[in-house]
């Protein structure tokens, strides 16, 4: 058979992008809990026959670079038992390709005239899978067994019947079971979807011409990839990234990520890397292949295709008993935010040595708490994710960093929820949720700002708290950018008591009021290069104060709220001639 031609193989990954968007549809629509059908902490990705990705369009990139490896070891679990209407769930880093517990896969395989053409799956984020912290992270975890319920690939739906043993154990394993009971309905039902698109597709090729077009859009990545390392100068590119306590005690640990370019290939290697820690963030396998891959991904240009094929060139060394590569059992619930978000900075900031015109400002690190407790008012217990709470987005040229996103490692693929939607379902009142001003880094182009966030919980809750933003600015400058600010969180109760936790910890407080002031990201170029015009917008919306724009910016503005030219001036000296326009 011919190889495919380029407009049908552009046409089939589309294709396959629209399948894995219309699944996550479906669950954003079905889902039970608001942590999936308000902030999408969950993302739908496809794979070949063979469990190579083709598709990985919906939802948060950490959850799906590395979902190619859940895929193979289902395969290799049951080589001789997958058929039509089965379906699957795993979750297990160690043993299943997953990246943490909390996030399950249910995996549904596509046949067309009777032989496997692929998978439809879904990666999501459970409210709650047991282990020794209500709502998934557990600080105090020293061992993965401290963390919740594990799962090798097992069989969850067999020839169409829902297996109800296996279902039955799952929920008596959760502390919300009508959560995950209507969740999971809700995953068996987004890849249905995604299985009925993947067969209509089959039928449509037929299935000898759809799997040719399977594998045509992989090489098309890797050319794709191959094209963009073939414009970084070969060399040896180094770059680091820390996280300063174990969840227990101040214990630095470095993640250095060193890059050997050579043509159209590239050796990610984090040899140096420190050891694994004694708690949960510690990044499993999957985990840190996808953390590299969305690194890579979100670096070069944004037409480079989201599928498995785009990293063939690409070649991991991660050092076992490392940070990235832990042995069992070491606890790791925390690794797709941190240490991926370090993983990402290092690469980054590797990458930026190579091709600066790129380089890519630091996002801020998560402040933000789950807490858990009991509604008296609706009489059931609660699990709350204070989103809200969370940091600016690095700039990048041309663009400023976005005042406030989903962590870096979801590329804004987590949305933030509703305010007056969670005061239904939560006892929490909402005090304040506001950018804060002089919070990002300044910058040709500035970083985003983070947010002060202040809210009243109306019953005692214990708070979870995972918060690697508070202390040090977390968001790094670019090409002479500054750093954004760092962030901090305070709890006040009624009592008049005011506590200023640990960053990792669990702590029961009665009601309470809550504040965080999630970090800034890092800005872009040159802050003396930043349009005049620019700097007063951000002074009139709140976002830079008259003194930041003086000390960061060398703007002066004066008493009638307009730039003076002549002090601005002699601010910025000669070489900014901006500073007059």
């Amino acid at each position: 058979m011919t190889a495919p031609d380029p407009v049908r193989l552009a046409l089939v990954q589309n294709r396959l992008d629209h399948i894995a968007r219309q699944m996550g549809w479906v669950m954003t629509r079905t889902a039970r809990s608001p942590i999936f059908s308000q902030s999408h902490d969950f993302s739908c990705f496809l794979g070949d026959a063979a469990g190579v990705l083709v598709s990985q369009a919906d939802g948060i990139p950490i959850h799906t670079g590395g979902g190619g490896l859940a895929l193979r070891a289902l395969i290799a679990a049951f080589p001789d038992a997958i058929g039509p209407e089965d379906v699957f769930l795993l979750n297990d880093p160690y043993v299943a390709g997953g990246n943490h517990l909390p996030d399950w896969v249910i995996a549904r395989p596509a046949f067309h005239d009777g032989v496997r053409v692929g998978f439809a799956c879904n990666r999501a984020h459970q409210s709650d899978i047991g282990g020794g912290a209500a709502g998934t992270y557990n600080p105090a975890a020293t061992e993965i067994f401290h963390e919740g319920l594990r799962i090798p690939p097992v069989k969850l739906v067999e020839r169409g019947e829902v297996r109800r043993d296996l279902w039955s154990l799952l929920l008596l394993n959760s502390r919300t079971p009508d959560l995950l009971d209507g969740d999971l309905r809700a995953m068996l039902g987004s890849t249905r979807i995604g299985m009925e698109r993947l067969e209509a597709l089959a039928a449509e090729l037929g299935r000898e011409e759809a799997l040719a077009c399977l594998e045509g859009v992989l090489d098309h990545g890797d050319r794709m990839l191959r094209a963009c390392l073939a414009a970084v100068p070969d060399g040896v590119y180094t770059g680091e990234d820390a996280t300063l306590d174990d969840c227990f005690e101040d214990v630095r640990t470095d993640i250095r990520a060193t890059l050997t370019v050579r043509g159209e290939t590239v050796t990610v290697d984090f040899t140096g890397t420190g050891p694994q820690m004694r708690g949960f963030k510690n990044s499993s396998v999957a985990n840190t292949m996808s953390a590299v891959y969305m690194a890579l991904a979100s670096f070069f240009p944004e037409d480079l295709p989201r599928n498995e094929g785009a990293f063939r060139s690409v070649k991991l060394v991660m050092p076992e008993g490392s940070a990235v590569n832990p042995r069992p059992p070491a606890p790791m619930t925390m690794n797709t935010v941190f240490i991926a978000h370090h993983i990402i900075h290092a690469v980054w900031r590797a990458l930026g040595e190579a091709r600066p015109d790129l380089a890519c400002a630091g996002w801020g690190r998560c402040v933000h708490p789950t807490c858990s407790g009991r509604d008296s008012a609706r009489d059931r217990p609660f699990i709350m994710y204070h989103w809200q709470a969370m940091p600016g987005a690095g700039a990048v040229e041309g663009r400023d960093g976005f005042g406030q996103f989903g962590h870096v490692i979801s590329l804004g693929g987590l949305a933030i929820p509703n305010l007056e939607d969670y005061e239904q379902l939560y006892p929490v009142h909402y005090l304040r949720q506001e950018l804060r001003r002089d919070g990002g880094g300044p910058g040709r182009w500035r970083g985003g700002c983070g947010v002060d966030y202040i809210v009243e919980m109306r019953d005692a809750a214990t708070f979870h708290f995972r918060s690697e933003g508070i202390g040090p600015p977390s968001g790094h400058g670019a090409r002479g950018g500054g750093a954004g600010v760092g962030g901090a969180m305070e709890v006040d109760e009624r009592d008049g008591d005011r506590h200023r936790p640990a960053a990792y910890g669990s702590r029961s407080f009665g009601a309470c009021v809550y504040r965080a002031r999630s970090p800034g990201g890092g800005g872009w170029g040159d802050p003396l290069e930043r349009p005049v015009e620019a700097v007063l917008r951000d002074v009139r919306d709140g976002l830079v104060s008259v003194e930041g724009a003086a000390r960061d910016y060398g703007v002066a503005i004066g008493p009638d709220g307009e730039a003076d030219e002549a002090a601005t001036a002699r601010l910025r000296g000669p070489e900014h001639p901006a500073a007059t326009r």
